[in-house]
């Protein structure tokens, strides 16, 4: 948890610039490797959308989130129980037609159509495998990305360019809506959703 000292002045003036150029002036601070790769900045004054902001930072190998979620779990209790971890939900009954388990066509009579059938998935996985590294070698010799504004070509790339975050403030309330509409248990399996 960092809780960091900004200029009282800058926050005064603008609170919500204050938070912009505090995260974007993130990426160009590294990350201590001692620790675990994610980061809870606390910024404690108020903006023209909350009360006070938590801004979270995670290493891209942590992607997943998974180790994130395992730990929030395991530093929450059960309200009833404190010394219960808190109880999850069951999975909800998936219905429809994607869900229904696949029935098999009947294999043909005959020892070689049987063998071909059981082999047939696998040559064509082989087959596949091998066009697909084809293609990515391909890719990596000769298609290069365009110059955009994201990509720019070598002559053009500064040293230290000053890149903006933009981001978006959004209620709970709201993220429960979306929860409560497509059926999900929980926040965690609107995330998996998305």
């Amino acid at each position: 948890m960092i809780v960091p000292t900004l200029d009282p002045a800058a926050v005064e003036a603008d609170p919500d610039r204050a938070v912009e150029d505090y995260v974007a002036s993130l990426p160009a601070l590294p990350m201590d490797r001692s620790r675990p790769l994610w980061e809870f900045h606390f910024l404690d004054f108020p903006t023209s959308e909350a009360a006070s902001t938590v801004v979270l930072r995670v290493h891209h190998s942590l992607g997943d989130g998974m180790s994130l979620i395992t730990l929030l779990l395991a530093s929450a209790r059960s309200a009833a129980d404190p010394t219960r971890l808190p109880a999850m939900p069951e999975q909800p009954a998936r219905t429809g037609a994607i869900y229904e388990p696949q029935h098999r066509q009947p294999l043909p009579s005959g020892a070689l159509a049987a063998f071909v059938a059981w082999v047939w998935p696998y040559l064509v996985l082989a087959w596949n495998t091998v066009v697909d590294v084809i293609f990515f070698a391909a890719t990596i010799l000769f298609l290069r990305d365009p110059n955009t504004l994201f990509r720019r070509g070598d002559s053009e790339v500064t040293l230290n360019p000053r890149r903006r975050f933009v981001h978006r403030s959004f209620s709970l309330d709201d993220v429960k809506f979306i929860k409560n509409a497509m059926n999900c248990v929980s926040i965690y399996h609107l995330c998996d959703v998305f």
